[in-house]
């Protein structure tokens, strides 16, 4: 098979590598679309020790069965492969799971490629009707959803009665963004510091995308980036008894100001992707049109794949998604 493999910093190479091999309880996908996340880009530019190279990355995927009892089911991946027997799996938080093995992490290869292998349960049947580019959003959508379904539950009042901000227009938190009206919110502010992805996000219903620095206060931050800057920005606005979300990985360290969360009683709740459960909600959520069009994305050739990430590194992708399609 064909797939897009991340072999130094900086470098993708477009060559053939071995087809992966189904085994018991497994199907084979072939690949009609997975997305660029924010960690396929740390590991591009050096930054996540996880992903070593060689790897092939990618884990927002969708496509089509091939062969054995599933063959030509339609489906969207759950990338994140459990147990099924610890105290987390049987609890419903299947996410905390000891052993817990996302594809693009060694040993497992990821979806940027023409084939991927999957056990069936991680597998949801799409709708004729929903086009596999956008089924293919499931998996950053859920990071969302588990966040918002959380946060909704520690927050001390309606989400319809809060002022929720999210800080950063990428696919995180766009998804961030629209799971929160889902679930009910009203007041929903996008921070986005790149101009040219906040026009973008003008265009898209639901929230008002803003710069740094145009909030004051809110009642609930998701943050969707993870950097010390972010972290800064989230703390100095969340009010007396806000909740913080914490979904994105940027860098390990810095940025909170844990003598204001301690006298303000601030709460502040890390978050890792989602249940089995988030997911398969995410995905019927997309295949009924609660989350809206989903019509930000841009798609390029997998064989594109090296520019698509340099373009992404040099801030001059308007779209908070690009889709490659092999």
């Amino acid at each position: 098979m064909k797939a897009l493999v991340y072999d130094d910093v900086e470098t993708l190479v477009y060559r053939v590598m071995p087809d992966p091999v189904p085994g018991a309880g497994q199907s084979l996908i072939s690949i009609e679309a997975s997305g660029i996340c924010g960690s396929d880009m740390h590991a591009f530019l050096g930054h996540d020790e996880r992903r070593p190279a060689p790897l092939i990355l990618g884990h927002e995927a969708a496509g089509v069965v091939m062969g054995g009892a599933l063959d030509g089911t339609r489906v969207t991946i759950n990338p994140l492969a459990t147990c099924g027997l610890c105290r987390a799996c049987k609890s419903g938080r299947d996410n905390l799971c000891p052993d817990r093995m996302i594809i693009s992490m060694p040993p497992r290869e990821g979806a940027f490629s023409d084939y991927v292998v999957m056990a069936n349960r991680n597998l949801v049947t799409v709708p004729d009707d929903v086009p596999l580019t956008k089924a293919a959003l499931a998996e950053p959508l859920a990071c969302g959803w588990h966040a918002v379904r959380l946060g909704a539950a520690a927050l001390d009042m309606p989400l319809a009665d809060a002022k929720c901000v999210v800080v950063g227009g990428g696919a995180i938190g766009v998804g961030a963004a629209l799971c929160l009206r889902a679930f009910g919110a009203t007041d929903i502010k996008v921070i986005e510091p790149n101009e040219l992805r906040r026009a973008t996000l003008d265009l898209i219903d639901g929230f008002d995308a803003v710069p740094p620095g145009a909030v004051e206060q809110a009642d609930l931050v998701i943050d969707g980036v993870g950097y010390a800057a972010t972290r800064a920005d989230a703390t100095a606005i969340t009010r007396p008894g806000g909740v913080i979300m914490h979904i994105g990985l940027g860098e390990a360290t810095g940025g909170l100001d844990i003598r204001r969360m301690t006298l303000q009683e601030i709460t502040f709740i890390g978050t890792y992707t989602y249940t089995a459960e988030d997911f398969r909600q995410t995905a019927a959520a997309i295949f009924d049109g609660r989350l809206g069009p989903l019509d930000w994305t841009e798609e390029r050739a997998l064989a594109d794949g090296q520019q698509a990430f340099a373009d992404i590194r040099a801030g001059v992708v308007a779209a908070p998604k690009i889709i490659l399609r092999p």
